[in-house]
């Protein structure tokens, strides 16, 4: 269990303060140092996307995986409500004005798929075992993201970020739920894309 409130703990903070400042420095700067903090205990992926691209590299079990998302969902929910409740608004993650569906969604995958690839290197890969880069290079690669691709997708990269919010903004009378699919496919097909490319990257190497 202590790894599941791990991830819960890790998607609270990284929605929590994407729904606070938006900034992807900010964003950038919680994420790497979540990773660092559960790392050690779950892995530190706060991401469905992440977990799928995990699960494809063969380092965790569909079960776990499965878990791994639902706790990892319940984090960013619970800091969509807490921030609802501060503020008084909704927070939910939305494309640039008019920007049309396709567009959003290769942005989503592009960099999504960077961020699932990193983390499989830099956290996962027997080659770079031991490091102490690897939190900052995933931090670093969804700042740069962010920034990147922000105007264009509003640059989620994970489906936990989206799932929650939209799920309060929707109650709360928002109609952000017609970006659910957006941030769902998007993320979801390049973690799997990024599992599948690690495993073309490393053909040697044992599960």
């Amino acid at each position: 269990m202590n790894k599941y409130i791990t991830e819960l703990i890790g998607a609270f903070f990284l929605v929590f303060v994407i729904a606070l400042t938006g900034n992807p420095l900010a964003i950038g700067a919680i994420l790497m140092v979540m990773v660092y903090m559960g790392g050690p205990i779950s892995g530190g992926h706060y991401n469905p996307a992440v977990s799928l691209g995990v699960y494809i590299r063969g380092k965790l079990s569909l079960n776990d995986f499965l878990i791994y998302s639902a706790f990892q969902i319940i984090g960013g929910l619970i800091a969509a409500l807490i921030f609802l409740y501060l503020s008084g608004r909704q927070f939910a993650p939305a494309t640039g004005f008019d920007m049309p569906f396709l567009k959003s969604l290769i942005a989503e995958f592009i960099f999504t798929f960077a961020l699932v690839l990193v983390v499989l290197n830099t956290a996962t890969n027997p080659k770079s075992a031991g490091n102490s880069y690897f939190g900052l290079a995933i931090g670093f690669t969804v700042m740069a993201g962010a920034f990147a691709v922000g105007p264009i997708s509003g640059g989620v990269f994970n489906p936990a970020v989206a799932i929650g919010p939209i799920i309060v903004d929707t109650i709360s009378g928002g109609n952000s739920v017609s970006n659910l699919a957006l941030y769902l496919i998007g993320p979801l097909a390049g973690g799997l894309a990024a599992g599948v490319m690690y495993k073309v990257m490393n053909p040697d190497e044992a599960k």
